[in-house]
């Protein structure tokens, strides 16, 4: 009798994490046995996950995978990242075009402008911890803190009117909560192609006013175009921190020595947040790509033309060859190199805006609120595993 060899499963991806500080618990084993596996995503297509840090950073500066959402084999993840393809916009070009049109919006994120957004956010950050002093007890740290700060700084980004920025904070903010309404993505669409439309007729010095003035104007992009360049900054720039603040307030409750120190010297912050960036890794989907070559990785795997790739920015971070003691969280830890904002030339344009706000929440909360603690025991909490950005979805606190 002949016994015939069988194909191991291909495994469900994304995978979802089982303790909601760690990367889900596959990305161990798969590290240690080799450089890339199949993994059947939620349209059923197939495609490539990468594990190592190494392969990781490689991959992301190969000219060999491409970034471009319109090509056949790129991995999408969900419906919306489908609709947000429809439109080319630098994420998702590849160089010479990528260059560009990034460089088009690098001046919204210079030094010197997101230096001159810090009094700002510390106004907004001092005004939130107030009404939260002032407030009943307990409170949900997401809606109190989490949420407001970054949609505010978004906004101005943005040049959101003062006048329309209530109405946009419940969109963004409700776009948050557990299973949105659809209608509501609908009414955030509307009202940014409203936001553009008006910045087309009367440009302003904010970063959509000057690039519908320098771009919509002489016809080099649409204003469709700007409308889904705008959603992306939006998603990218709110969403993100939001979730971070939240589950980074987490983590620090969850080590009370290293708070502690913290809360001593506030000089350890700019660490304490890149450790925080590196041991969450809670966008590690947003490095999706499509092999333009065949690549060959080593150890016998190979990944053909036309497949999709993703680069596991969240295992990368955990990976024993990069960093050590890589499963642990510590705020002096030296090493800088994680992959939480990527890597490369898609590298996040808006990185230094999200450490800025990190870092002023996390002096000001762990300053202003030294007897802060959950309101409830740590298992009652619910967290975002279905989700592409991981986090919390309420974190009730008091003080």
């Amino acid at each position: 009798m002949t016994i015939e060899a069988t194909a191991p499963p291909v495994p469900d991806f994304p995978m979802r994490r089982g303790c909601p500080f760690d990367p889900p618990p596959q990305y161990g084993p798969m590290r240690e046995d080799g450089p890339a596996f199949r993994v059947r995503l939620p349209d059923t297509t197939i495609a490539w996950v990468v594990p190592r840090y190494d392969d990781v950073r490689r991959l992301l500066v190969d000219p060999r995978i491409s970034s471009d959402r319109t090509r056949p084999g790129y991995p999408f993840l969900t419906e919306d990242s489908r609709y947000l393809s429809k439109v080319r916009v630098f994420v998702g070009m590849d160089p010479p075009e990528h260059g560009p049109h990034r460089r088009m919006f690098i001046p919204g994120f210079t030094a010197r402008r997101i230096k001159a957004l810090r009094p700002a956010i510390e106004e907004n950050v001092t005004q939130r911890l107030a009404e939260l002093t002032a407030g009943p007890r307990p409170a949900d740290l997401v809606t109190a803190l989490a949420l407001p700060v970054p949609t505010l700084a978004i906004a101005q980004l943005l040049g959101v009117p003062d006048e329309d920025y209530t109405r946009f904070a419940a969109l963004t903010g409700g776009l948050m909560t557990e299973n949105p309404p659809r209608e509501l993505f609908d009414e955030l669409l509307a009202f940014v192609r409203a936001l553009v439309s008006a910045k087309c007729a009367e440009p302003g010095e904010d970063m959509l006013g000057r690039i519908a003035a320098e771009q919509v104007a002489t016809g080099a992009m649409s204003v469709h175009e700007l409308v889904v360049m705008a959603l992306l900054l939006l998603f990218a720039g709110y969403e993100t921190t939001a979730n971070m603040i939240a589950l980074g307030t987490l983590t620090l409750l969850q080590h009370p020595e290293q708070l502690a120190e913290l809360r001593a010297d506030p000089s350890l912050m700019p660490a304490a947040v890149d450790e925080m960036l590196r041991y969450l890794s809670i966008a590690e989907l947003a490095t999706c790509r499509t092999a333009v070559a065949d690549i060959d990785l080593g150890e016998g795997v190979v990944i053909r033309a036309g497949e999709g790739v993703i680069p596991l920015g969240a295992s990368a971070n955990r990976d024993p060859a990069a960093f050590e003691r890589p499963d642990e969280f510590d705020i002096h830890r030296t090493e800088r190199h994680h992959l939480a904002f990527g890597y490369g030339p898609h590298q996040c344009i808006g990185a230094n805006l999200a450490r800025l706000e990190l870092e002023i929440v996390f002096t000001a909360l762990i300053r202003d609120f030294p007897g802060l603690r959950l309101a409830v025991p740590f298992g009652e909490l619910r967290f975002k595993r279905d989700a592409n950005l991981f986090g919390v979805h309420e974190l009730p606190v008091t003080w």
